[in-house]
């Protein structure tokens, strides 16, 4: 017989293990993937290995946003020679993050579990916005605390990232669909740069930013910052043909144009320090910049060491550290769809209680499973703030559609599935889109959601019994104190519905 629950007040009292000191980052990103390790010393980052290699994923994609198996091999090589640098690293103390073109990819479910097999660690999957804020972290730790305002460009191979902000926090995040691998292919698909295709590809751009110029321009920046290669390579050939040595100015980079288009083909351009790969989406690079910088009226771009690795680091340590910027999402949902955060945290209470008994059994013990159990029973009624009526799916929608900062589209879809099952009938065939290593673990989250809601149907303060779990594979017993459901029969009626609905779902709840 297990336990009795133990009260547990917040997901912090929540027993984990001790903080990894060493910890990895991984931008799987449209162009290059890189690695950094760094170790964590007095509250600091600081790196002590750094890889990268040019795998133009982005070029992978066809028209179909299938992912070619070319590109798949190529990337797949990549994380394997990562993985064994990674190796001996325990769970949690890596994150790998993929962007854009896996963002895009209509077949990202095969390869991401053959990708995660090579490297030895999850991967995530990021948001455009939420890619922006990892940016915008990377590069403000990486420059001197000013006063005011920056503006963080971001190029990537598929994406553009555009972020205001001030000191460590954003203030204006948004990702455009234009990189300068897509820009290239779509403009310079033969590797000829000629003018009108060059003027071509300005005015695409331009169209892109067209919607965020008049908020951008509104909310205004003292300086603005760079963090991708295809900027460090604009820096790095100005710098070179003494067309600038203070950044990208606009001059500088029309000189370049102009040398692009003169130039005829990539072919032909001799640029010493780049890759071919690198030359070869040069030009849609540059367009993007110069319709940034004319569109959104930028005088100067200078060039930040930091980036979306080292945003991953500081982000992983804030979640090592009990500063998860997700606590904070959550939170802010709760206020804006105006939970009653009474009865939130009542559930709360009595789901993490229930997981305490059965954790171990369950194989549900991880630090990852009580977060999303605290963050769905937190969150599990506010699709009220849309209708009662199928409030579970409103509340579900809202939570795997909405912007928020720290989570990875994996992690709001398993969020989103336990508030969809909390009630009425058991959605297993949700759970069966996950990948096959957690779908047993995620139905099991969510029954314990479930009884944690059914005890508190009263919304009352009073306390809960002593209840007991045991749970076998597909099965559940809870116990109560002799003659408690004698007393209580609209909760015994409410435990027979229940065990209905699972049995649909060929699980067996029993109750005494």
């Amino acid at each position: 017989m297990s336990t009795p629950p133990e009260e547990i007040k917040t997901i912090a009292d929540v027993p984990n293990n001790a903080p990894p000191q060493i910890v990895a980052a991984i931008d799987l990103g449209s162009t290059s993937f890189h690695l950094v390790v760094a170790r964590i010393m007095n509250g600091q980052i600081h790196v002590v290995d750094r890889l990268r290699e040019m795998v133009v994923l982005a070029s992978g994609l066809d028209q179909k946003n299938q992912l070619g198996e070319p590109a798949q091999k190529r990337a797949l090589e990549c994380l394997a020679r990562f993985g064994q640098r990674l190796r001996d690293m325990p769970p949690g103390s890596v994150r790998a993050v993929g962007t854009n073109t896996l963002r895009a990819a209509c077949n990202v479910g095969d390869f991401l579990e053959r990708a995660q097999n090579a490297l030895g660690h999850p991967i995530e999957i990021v948001a455009g916005r939420e890619e922006a804020r990892l940016i915008y972290l990377g590069v403000a730790h990486s420059l001197p605390l000013q006063k005011g305002r920056r503006l963080v460009a971001d190029i990537g191979g598929g994406s553009t990232e555009l972020i205001i902000g001030e000191g460590f926090e954003p203030l204006q995040m948004e990702s455009l669909h234009m990189g300068c691998v897509n820009m290239s292919r779509a403009h310079f698909p033969d590797g000829a740069i000629r003018a009108r295709d060059m003027r071509r590809a300005e005015i695409a751009a331009q169209l892109e930013l067209q919607p965020i110029q008049a908020q951008y321009r509104r909310l205004g920046w003292q300086s603005a910052v760079g963090a991708s290669g295809t900027i460090r390579a604009v820096d790095r050939i100005v710098r070179d043909k003494g067309w600038s040595d203070k950044g990208i100015t606009r001059p500088a980079l029309r000189k370049l144009r102009d040398a692009l288009i003169d130039a005829g083909h990539i072919q032909r351009l001799r640029l010493d320090g780049l890759s071919s790969e690198r030359i070869a989406v040069l030009p849609g690079g540059v367009a993007i910049l110069l319709a940034a910088m004319e569109t959104l009226d930028i005088k100067c771009v200078h060039v930040a060491d930091g980036a979306l690795r080292e945003g991953l680091l500081y982000d992983l340590m804030g979640r090592i550290q009990h500063e998860d910027v997700r606590e904070t999402s959550i939170q802010a949902m709760m206020t804006r769809y105006h939970v009653d955060t009474v009865q939130a945290t009542r559930v709360e209470r009595a789901a993490l209680a229930c997981l305490s008994q059965v954790a171990g059994d369950w194989g549900i013990a991880s630090e990852e499973h009580a977060h999303l159990l605290s963050w769905a029973a937190r969150l599990h009624e506010i699709g009220l703030a849309v209708a009662h009526n199928q409030y579970h799916k409103h509340g579900a929608y809202l939570v795997e559609n909405s912007d928020l900062p720290g989570f990875s589209r994996q992690e709001q879809a398993r969020l989103a599935g336990l508030i969809r099952g909390h009630r009425r009938k058991f959605p297993m065939a949700i759970f069966m889109q996950l990948p096959a290593s957690q779908i047993d673990q995620e139905w099991r989250l969510c029954i314990l959601l479930r009884l944690a809601v059914l005890l508190h149907r009263s919304r009352a303060d009073a306390a809960l019994p002593d209840f007991r779990l045991t749970v076998g594979r597909r099965s559940v017993r809870i116990q109560f104190p002799a003659a408690w459901l004698t007393h209580h029969p609209l909760t015994e009626t409410e435990l027979a519905g229940e065990a209905a609905y699972l049995a649909a779902a060929n699980i067996k709840l029993e109750f005494a």
